[in-house]
């Protein structure tokens, strides 16, 4: 049996992308969407990668998505992003959701994710990254 790892109790990284979680995300449950969460975190990622590598990027992999707690209308969603892994052609981060309840107290952690991007010219093609 796998242990499941502790939940952070402060949200790390950097502060990548912060909405407004709208009536317009919802599911029938009333909930905001997960995939409506995955996109905003694939945004958060994809800038944070884009400003490492310095060229656009893609998304080639999202690993170990967890939905710890549900995302509601009107939440404050913010997504924080850290550099997992930098490779020849890639950028892995490890992306965190945490929302403060309408807008208001302590942030909860509600779900996170390992994304990778990779480093693109302009034909779309693989392109090493410049060492800084």
């Amino acid at each position: 049996m796998n242990a499941e790892k502790p939940q952070p109790e402060t949200p790390s990284g950097e502060l990548s992308l912060r909405v407004l979680a709208m009536p317009a995300d919802t599911n029938p449950a009333g909930n905001i969407f997960g995939g409506w969460a995955m996109g905003q975190m694939d945004m958060a990622g994809a800038m944070h990668a884009t400003s490492i590598a310095a060229t656009r990027v893609a998304t080639v992999a999202i690993d170990g998505m967890k939905f710890h707690k549900p995302i509601h209308v009107g939440d404050e969603v913010s997504c924080y992003t850290s550099v997992q892994r930098v490779g020849r052609t890639s950028i892995t981060l490890l992306i965190q959701m945490w929302v403060r309840r309408a807008r208001h107290g302590q942030p909860v952690h509600v779900t996170e994710a390992v994304f990778t991007y990779v480093a693109l010219d302009d034909k779309g093609q693989p392109v090493e990254l410049k060492k800084p």
